[in-house]
């Protein structure tokens, strides 16, 4: 016999794991069942490849050149017992990134990162939509190719940046998967991006998702950003997040 928890009608407004009920002194087999579930769909978001090919599509469809590289992480096993390599360019991506910069001449003002980090899931499912509420409040930036980043790390998105002589870079990551969040991403934004950036001196936005910060509230938070970034010449502890004491309509409207 299952019996039922007091605390079950705070169950619509969280995703914790509260008043689950008991069947003597277990849990009943659905909440059990669910719990094993979300453990492994975290796993999976772990070890789950990103499918490149499918995202650069994406991108494409939504009006953003890409561009692929790859840390010096040769494979998932190795990403996950080194992070050192999750933060360095392989070398074919060096000279890629190298060749894209003498390619175009000027130096834009701003390159996102599209990285697999922790969860592949969350940069397959968000990335492409994210951009695609940002695309119209993009106008007077000049912006590089989407760069498709594997098997990377947040600081990846520094060197990435210098090589191009970008002004901003913004890695758009997949967080570590909880049991409620397996495909969660983060953004995080560097001014004047080079080798050797400290954490100190990023700006972020997490939990980018449906269920959590959904696109077009993020895609307003980072264009405030962004802006603010561009006017400071600096992010990270120098620059506060006050995106939520403006009226949207500063920032303009952020539609899909």
């Amino acid at each position: 016999m299952t019996n039922a928890d007091v605390w079950e009608t705070l169950r619509r407004f969280t995703n914790a794991r509260i008043a689950l009920g008991r069947a003597g002194s277990s849990l009943p087999t659905a909440p059990l069942l669910a719990f094993e579930l979300a453990h492994a769909q975290a796993r999976d978001a772990v070890h789950q490849p990103l499918d490149t090919a499918a995202l650069g599509e994406a991108l494409r469809a939504a009006g953003f050149d890409t561009l692929d590289v790859q840390s010096a992480a040769p494979d998932r096993d190795h990403y996950l017992r080194r992070p050192d390599l999750g933060r360095v360019l392989d070398d074919a991506s060096v000279a890629r990134l190298t060749a894209q910069a003498a390619a175009t001449g000027d130096a834009p003002e701003l390159v996102f990162v599209a990285a697999d980090g922790l969860s592949a899931f969350a940069a397959q499912r968000h990335v492409a939509p994210l951009l695609a509420h940002l695309r119209g409040n993009l106008d007077g930036w000049k912006v590089a190719p989407v760069v498709i980043a594997t098997q990377a790390r947040v600081a990846l998105g520094d060197r990435i940046g210098e090589l191009l002589r970008a002004t901003i870079v913004v890695v758009m990551i997949g967080e570590r998967p909880g049991l409620s969040s397996p495909d969660s991403l983060g953004l995080y934004v560097t001014y004047a991006p080079r080798a050797g950036r400290h954490d100190a001196e990023r700006n972020c936005i997490s939990n980018v998702r449906p269920e959590g910060l959904d696109y077009a509230n993020a895609a307003f938070k980072l264009m405030w950003l962004l802006n603010e970034a561009r006017r400071v010449k600096v992010t990270g502890v120098g620059l506060k997040d006050r995106s939520g004491a403006l009226p949207a309509a500063d920032y303009g409207v952020l539609g899909g």
